[in-house]
């Protein structure tokens, strides 16, 4: 292992940043009418610590592709991006099965990717509604797919991207305050 004088400053600042996971945001739609068709509302909250430092806000489509996109261009644009740490998901899909990119979110911003869900996902379910009654229904269960399997967790299930199993639980146990779900999604 190399000595820290031969690591570059820029890395040992990041890898001292990224070990706390002190500065979170939580990432849910707004509820939407069963018929609705068009936009939904996304919402960001961003904590540090257990403290609500602000909020940030988007629209998606309903059942559309523009999920990924959209997050991207939410925390870039904002002037929480160089203090973001992680990124949680209540759920891989927002405004109903507009499939968020896991992989391709922690690439784009270079910060661990967690999907929470509170109960384990009927995966053929999501498959057969998916393929068989969602426009692009075959590339969104790809991206399901690909974001892995459904692990237990501080009794929430979850998928991740950029960060260790061991880190997500000491993250999820600390963010949970009143209740299993972390502060940033409730």
């Amino acid at each position: 292992m190399p000595n820290a004088s031969a690591i570059p400053a820029r890395n040992v600042i990041r890898q001292r940043k990224t070990s706390r996971f002190s500065h979170v945001i939580g990432f849910d739609d707004a509820p939407f009418k069963r018929t609705h068709r068009g936009d939904v509302l996304v919402v960001g909250s961003v904590f540090s610590g257990s403290r609500l430092e602000g909020v940030l806000s988007g629209k998606v489509r309903r059942d559309g592709a523009n999920a990924t996109r959209v997050l991207i261009d939410l925390l870039q644009r904002s002037k929480f991006r160089d203090h973001i740490q992680v990124i949680l998901l209540q759920g891989i899909a927002l405004a109903g099965f507009n499939v968020v990119d896991i992989h391709a979110l922690h690439r784009a911003l270079e910060v661990p990717v967690i999907v929470v869900a509170r109960r384990r996902p009927n995966l053929a379910a999501i498959r057969q509604a998916l393929i068989g009654h969602v426009r692009g229904g075959r590339r969104k269960w790809t991206l399901v797919e690909r974001a892995g399997t459904m692990e237990s967790c501080t009794h929430l299930f979850i998928q991740r991207a950029g960060i260790s199993f061991s880190d997500t639980d000491k993250l999820l146990r600390r963010l949970a305050i009143n209740s299993v779900l972390p502060e940033p999604l409730r």
